[in-house]
């Protein structure tokens, strides 16, 4: 009877997900990385379509947005499989790749209409 009890007291006790802090790293890394590479032709492609104001602002929101879905894809759909919050996924990274977008934007723009 005895042993009937531990088991009870080990379905009902509440597991607490546990990250590894290396691969919790490694899959930040992935996700900056995925960003920037993503905000830099994002830019270049901006540039050469000759998005100008809001219109490239917009086009850098769409982008995000949809690195933010393969990378959720990439990840099979179970966020919390590989980080502890959505908001890795879905934000991190989101400013610098915006200055990198900018950069390459004007870079690309001026190559392309002004010279």
């Amino acid at each position: 009877m005895a042993g009937q009890d531990e088991s009870q007291k080990k379905s009902s006790e509440i597991e607490l997900p546990t990250f590894n802090a290396e691969n919790l790293q490694s899959n930040m890394k992935v996700v900056y990385y995925s960003r920037t590479f993503m905000s830099i032709i994002g830019g270049v492609i901006a540039g050469i379509f000759g998005f100008t104001g809001l219109m490239g602002f917009v086009f850098y929101l769409l982008v995000m947005a949809i690195t933010s879905v393969c990378l959720t894809a990439k990840a099979g759909f179970t966020i919390h499989s590989y980080f502890d919050t959505w908001n890795r996924v879905l934000l991190d990274g989101f400013l610098g790749g915006l200055l990198s977008f900018v950069l390459f934007w004007t870079f690309a723009y001026d190559i392309v209409h002004i010279f």
